[in-house]
């Protein structure tokens, strides 16, 4: 038995025109040669416009326009009360409360009584030692006028004397005229007048010494009196002050010890708080800190959205974590039902520049330190340098280096890295 093989179902089939065959590798050449052209067109088109290529949704591009550039600060700030005073004891003792936290409480009216018998007892002491003091004070008054009165009287004698002793001359004189006295008589007659008038004069003088140290001894007493008298009224007031006091109209605040608790002197007690004086306290950015000053005018708004005037009160002279705190005091009328530690947003305007370029604040202001930007040609940023002047929360200065018109890149240009030009598409 034999097996056919396909010999007889092959057919031969003629050749391919060689003319056509050429056609076909022309083509398929031709077509990988604009190919590769087209390709190198787009890799020399892009080598040349930039070194890198960035999406345009990874960037964010502001235009430099002219206009007026107001220079202020928006935060939000908590209500504080500008006058709410720490009540401290005077003295250590015995604290007995009269009222508890966020009572509402008058001028004068008693908070809280400190009872300290040490420092009852040292006002009887001193007030004793003052009694005793104004009493010699007394005595130096009366020995002093007795001085005066014993130095006076020995003034009157000596007048007296020279009196007499001045008749007793003018008779003898009359009686050695008339021959009826002798010489020595005159003589004798003289000599008391004289001895008259010296005691005469040393007793003008004694009277005065007298005066003057009756009375330095009397001004020493009473001076050390009024000293005394000086200690005792101040330890009087601590004795008041043991009854801790509102000083205004509010309410009270913190307490801060127990009731019926033994405290040391200087030791914080309560505190009171003035509901009818807030201030806003703010935080601002470092880079406004020179530019706040005390009266700037400012802005604040309510949780109804009504603005309300005020002023900056006060500027903290330390930075902390990279911000200022300052306070801003209500101008005129302030929001009714205030309390503190509530919300307020704030606005201090800090100036107007008329007519000048300006841009969108971004981060390349802090990334190029103010002195470079990547502005936009067509589609390719290349940097520039630029020279800016103030700023606000939301817009720059330009002073050189852009023109109205030019379009900056404000965010996003840390992805640029070290590249001269950059393709944004």
């Amino acid at each position: 038995m034999s097996i056919r093989d396909t010999s007889a179902q092959d057919r031969p089939v003629a050749a391919a025109l060689p003319r056509a065959r050429t056609r076909r590798h022309w083509l398929l050449g031709g077509g990988v040669g604009v190919a590769l052209v087209v390709a190198a067109l787009w890799v020399v088109t892009g080598w040349s416009a930039g070194s890198r290529s960035i999406d345009a949704a990874r960037v964010r591009i502001a235009t430099v326009t002219r206009g007026d550039l107001v220079r202020d600060i928006s935060a939000d700030g908590r209500v504080i009360a500008s006058n709410s005073p720490v009540l401290y004891a005077v003295a250590g003792g015995t604290v007995t409360l009269k009222v508890v936290a966020g009572d509402a409480v008058k001028a004068g009216q008693a908070l809280a009584e400190i009872d300290s018998p040490e420092l009852r007892s040292r006002l009887a002491q001193e007030q004793a030692t003052l009694a005793s003091l104004e009493a010699e004070a007394g005595r130096a008054a009366l020995d002093a006028q007795l001085a005066r009165s014993a130095a006076r009287k020995l003034l009157d004698q000596a007048q007296i004397d020279r009196q007499a002793a001045m008749r007793d001359l003018e008779r003898n004189q009359r009686g050695f005229d008339g021959g009826a006295v002798a010489q020595i008589d005159v003589a004798r007659a003289q000599d008391n007048l004289r001895k008259a008038d010296i005691g005469l004069a040393h007793a003008h003088e004694d009277l005065g010494l007298n005066d003057r140290g009756a009375g330095l001894d009397l001004r020493n007493k009473r001076l050390l009196a009024d000293r005394q008298r000086a200690v005792v009224a101040e330890l009087r007031r601590q004795v008041d002050a043991l009854t801790l006091r509102a000083p205004f109209d509010g309410q009270v605040g913190q307490v801060q010890v127990a009731q019926r608790a033994n405290v040391v002197a200087q030791a914080p007690v309560l505190s009171v708080v003035d509901l009818g004086r807030f201030e806003v306290e703010i935080k601002v950015p470092e880079s406004f800190a020179r530019d706040l000053a005390i009266g700037m005018p400012a802005q604040l708004t309510s949780g109804s959205g009504e603005p309300y005037a005020g002023e900056v009160s006060a500027v903290s002279p330390e930075v902390v974590n990279g911000e200022v705190t300052a306070r801003i005091r209500f101008g005129g009328k302030q929001p009714p039902g205030l309390r503190q530690n509530q919300r307020l947003s704030a606005r201090i305007l800090l100036g107007t520049r008329r007519n000048v370029l300006k841009v969108e604040r971004g981060p390349f202001l802090e990334q190029g330190g103010g002195n470079s930007a990547w502005v936009m040609d067509g589609s390719t940023a290349s940097p520039r340098p630029i020279r800016t002047g103030i700023a606000s929360l939301g817009e720059v200065e330009i002073l050189d280096g852009l023109k109205e018109g030019d379009r900056v890149v404000v965010s996003g240009s840390d992805q640029f890295g070290d590249a001269k030009r950059v393709s944004i598409h």
